[in-house]
């Protein structure tokens, strides 16, 4: 490693280089054509709708004295400005406190016979009196702790560029951070183009600072894009510490939502003995094309003892490629030189589906792992996946957990609030769907019923599905602030709704 005086030197720089980062030269790594905090106890996904009825209105609060909310959002108009809303604007909100409840289970999806948003204003300009007053409503989540897990005997490798590992560190930090969980990196500047070493140890520093324990390695020059992947096994396989029982091969925008409920599905399995843990892609096509394998994106986990033979291997395998995938190159390594066959995990998800993934992530299930979430949303950019986050902070495992009002509105927790205006959430209604099916929102007609079924017909949005779309969240006075945004359509107003989470207190 550099001496003191050097990575001094490199971060001065690293900094007057983030000036211009804008400008460094990005590539989109290979993709095929088919393209901390959580539970006291391993997770208990409840799949069956019950009705919540602890749920309550408490009382009206003051938000200028409780969350100072009108000093946070709407004095904050090149804010809204920036996201293209326009005057006159609708707005709500809502503020929701979490009581921990021992031995509950994460459902599905929660019914509760109240509303969400009680109150509508409409701000006409912004010059308008801010909101002073909401309502608060209770809701009851599973216990959880936010102390972060202890992961030292697990190791990640990741090899991307180191624009694209920049861009990742906000969500990174989410489930790694503070962990104890080793990170291994391969870097290019871009594909053909070494990185240089003094932005190398300037991120590395900068990682350092925020809870990493991280490693950044220069790419062999002359390693194609399969042989850098597969390097990463021996990197972390002769990195390993007394500790060590896991390696796992991640992409840059691989993401755990709960390293506490990896690590309980992790030790369903005996780490002393040769295991190969991912999943295979949603689309069935690929897994008959390219084989039965852990795709990387999902999160790749190999034992120590089979990282050891494949290790051992290192030369033979990474000299001898049939594919330009890295991940079909660790499958090869391993069935040609271990008897070990993959241990498919559903609930890690390579998320192989193009255009609107909305119906996988109102799906209501628990995710292991999360997958290509820079490749856009309704705004035209990746998703916030750190800001989206942020929830679990004050409800542990309610990241992406579902909550129904009413007979027509329905919350998936840091993604959408959606209404349906035609009976689909009513009971007995002639247009009722089932919720526990995965709506089939994305742009092609893959076979997926082996992955995410049952699934059902997508809705039509605008007409029998209107989706107020996840915006931001910030961290502030103790809770988490949420906004979702609708763009009005057809002379409708432009609708902002507000959610602020906070904890009813401890246990």
């Amino acid at each position: 490693m550099q001496s003191g005086a050097l990575r001094f030197r490199a971060v001065i720089l690293f900094i007057t280089l983030i000036g211009v980062s804008a400008s460094l030269y990005s590539v989109s790594f290979y993709r095929r054509d088919r393209d901390h905090f959580a539970a006291d106890a391993p997770v208990n996904v409840d799949t069956t709708a019950h009705v919540d009825t602890t749920a309550h209105v408490d009382t009206t609060v003051d938000i200028d004295q409780s969350v100072s909310f009108g000093q946070t959002i709407l004095q904050d108009w090149e804010w809204v400005t920036s996201h293209n809303m326009t005057y006159p604007l609708r707005y709500s909100s809502r503020v929701i406190t979490t009581r921990k409840v021992p031995g509950l289970r994460r459902a599905s999806l929660t019914r509760i016979d109240k509303p969400l948003f009680v109150t509508f204003h409409t701000i006409e300009s912004a010059l308008d009196e801010k909101v002073s007053t909401t309502e608060v409503l209770e809701l009851e989540v599973p216990s959880f702790k936010k102390a972060p897990v202890k992961a030292a005997h697990l190791i990640f490798g990741i090899q991307t560029t180191i624009k694209r590992l920049e861009d990742s560190v906000p969500q990174l930090a989410r489930w790694i951070a503070n962990t104890g969980a080793k990170l291994y990196v391969v870097l290019l500047e871009a594909e053909g183009i070494p990185v240089k070493i003094e932005q190398l140890v300037g991120l590395e520093t900068s990682m350092r600072t925020q809870g990493f324990d991280v490693t950044l390695f220069p790419a062999h020059e002359e390693d194609t894009f399969p042989q850098r992947y597969f390097s990463l096994v021996n990197i972390m396989y002769q990195h390993r510490t007394p500790l060590t029982q896991w390696v796992s091969l991640i992409d840059d925008d691989t993401f755990f939502p709960s390293m506490h409920a990896l690590l309980a599905m992790l030790e369903k399995h005996d780490s002393g003995e040769q295991h190969y843990i991912g999943s295979l892609s949603e689309d069935w096509w690929a897994v008959q094309h390219y084989g039965f394998m852990g795709f990387g994106g999902a999160g790749i986990f190999l034992s120590l003892p089979l990282a050891e033979v494949v290790d051992a291997h290192t030369d033979v395998c990474k000299n001898n490629l049939r594919s330009s995938a890295g991940d079909i190159t660790v499958m090869d390594c391993i069935y040609t030189h271990t008897p070990t066959k993959l241990t498919p995990v559903p609930d890690l998800h390579q998320a192989d589906m193009h255009g609107d993934l909305s119906g996988f992530y109102e799906s209501g299930r628990h995710h292991l792992s999360l997958h290509h979430w820079k490749e856009g949303s309704v705004f035209g950019k990746g998703l916030p996946m750190a800001d989206m986050h942020l929830v679990s902070d004050v409800c542990g495992e309610c990241f992406l957990q579902r909550w129904q009002f009413g007979n027509d509105m329905l919350l998936t927790n840091a993604f959408s609030i959606t209404t349906y205006p035609k009976g689909h959430l009513k009971s007995g209604d002639p247009n009722e769907v089932d919720m526990e099916k995965l709506e089939e929102t994305w742009n092609s007609n893959m076979n997926m019923r082996h992955s995410l079924g049952p699934a059902r017909p997508r809705l039509v949005l605008e007409e029998e599905k209107i989706q107020y779309s996840f915006l931001n969240a910030t961290i502030f006075n103790g809770g988490v602030r949420q906004l979702y945004f609708h763009k009005g359509i057809d002379g409708d107003l432009d609708t902002l709704l507000e959610l602020l989470w906070t904890e009813a207190g401890q246990d």
